[in-house]
């Protein structure tokens, strides 16, 4: 939709076209409605109208052909300037997946050592401290135990903490979607 060139005053949003029309010649007053002389149209002898059309129709060629080789100028640098854009797109995509690779690295390491905390700490002791902690973190460490370590601590905790980390650990060991 054309933006309205009239101000967004309330004054002039009830107008129409002609309406606002009608107003700028009222302001303007009786001269601007006044009809003025019809320009004179300009002649141009035959000889030299023809000698216009063999220059336009000479150069038109010329034209249309410079005006391709702007537009494909113009296609090359917007070609070059996208090809810079992904080669730093590629570049940002490779750092970012040196860094999960790194992250990921260090999170199993990290995840190996503390499941080998706990495998040796005593199940009371580690039962109190997964109770204290998040219960998927909990599930998550409890799984990566030795059944029979994780069965111990799951027996030392409160028997609804290792009902919801049981809960926790099944759903996650589930191979369908139960939704």
């Amino acid at each position: 939709m054309a933006r309205s060139p009239l101000p967004s005053h309330p004054r002039f949003k009830a107008l129409t076209l002609a309406g606002a029309l009608g107003a700028l010649l009222a302001v303007a007053g009786p001269a601007a409605t006044e009809t003025a002389a019809p320009a004179e149209p300009i002649v141009v002898d035959p000889a030299k109208q023809s000698e216009i059309q063999r220059f336009c129709s000479n150069i038109a060629d010329a034209a249309r052909d410079r005006r391709y080789a702007l537009q494909a100028a113009e296609l090359k640098e917007l070609q070059a300037e996208i090809d810079k854009r992904m080669a730093l797109l590629e570049e940002k995509r490779a750092e970012y997946e040196g860094w999960l690779k790194r992250r990921e690295e260090f999170l199993d390491k990290a995840e190996d050592n503390i499941v080998q905390i706990y495998s040796r700490m005593k199940p009371d002791a580690a039962a109190e401290r997964l109770e204290v902690l998040r219960a998927e973190l909990a599930a998550g460490i409890l799984m990566k135990l030795d059944s029979r370590k994780a069965g111990t601590i799951l027996n030392e905790m409160d028997s609804k903490a290792a009902a919801t980390l049981t809960t926790i650990m099944v759903s996650a060991t589930r191979k369908e979607d139960p939704s």
